[in-house]
């Protein structure tokens, strides 16, 4: 078996069969037993081919509740880590998210399912580049794709409803709280040395934030500038 799982190839045949459904109804039944309990997140993940994201020599452990390496240092996340940080986001229809780190673009393309206005950022060129090849474009208009620094968002986008982070955050980016309307939320782990504590942020009308520490998860670092 390859040791090293790669990002989707541009000729890459797709194929979403029977045994495919079963083995997200089986990752289905993990995340429940972790206590995942928003049935739409649920859904989402039950209707999205995993195995998509990654190289077709990988179908069979695609379903599997664990991360893969994409290349350039970057992971498609573990699906339990997906499943828990939208299910704290709480997305709602139509509601603008900021997405920092599209990646292999799998956890966008939940949040698009669920049927967010998706605006979502990629340091790495490489990676981005890639986003041309997105399989979904023509199923997912309210996704916008951006290649740019994630500590500064997307100003001109804003306000945003949601922000969700999904690389490990060294701080709490002030200007993605600047961006986030009142009544907002952002979700993201922050640095905590070798594991990061998850974080929900919600900014209060006037401004102010409160702040609910949950799980400790690991991710990637959070870099600064492109790539």
């Amino acid at each position: 078996m390859p040791s090293q799982a790669k990002f989707v190839p541009i000729m890459r045949i797709y194929a979403d069969t029977h045994q495919h459904k079963g083995m997200r109804k089986q990752l289905i039944d993990v995340l429940k037993g972790k206590g995942i309990t928003d049935e739409d997140v649920l859904e989402a993940i039950n209707s999205i081919p995993r195995h998509f994201f990654l190289d077709s020599a990988f179908d069979r452990i695609a379903y599997e509740d664990r991360a893969f390496p994409i290349g350039e240092g970057q992971t498609i996340s573990q699906p339990y880590t997906v499943a828990f940080q939208t299910q704290l986001l709480q997305v709602k229809r139509f509601e603008k998210v900021l997405e920092i780190g599209t990646g292999s673009m799998y956890q966008t393309t939940v949040l698009a399912e669920l049927g967010a206005k998706v605006f979502t950022i990629e340091r790495q060129k490489k990676l981005y580049d890639q986003h041309k090849n997105y399989y979904f474009k023509s199923k997912y208009l309210n996704v916008k794709f951006f290649y740019g620094d994630g500590f500064k968002g997307l100003p001109t986008y804003g306000p945003f409803d949601k922000v969700l982070i999904t690389a490990a955050a060294p701080f709490i980016p002030p200007l993605l709280i600047e961006q986030l309307r009142p009544g907002g939320m952002m979700v993201l782990p922050v640095d905590e040395g070798n594991e990061q504590r998850m974080l929900r942020i919600t900014k209060l009308q006037d401004g102010t934030t409160t702040e609910e520490r949950f799980h400790n998860f690991n991710f990637v670092p959070m870099l600064t500038g492109k790539s």
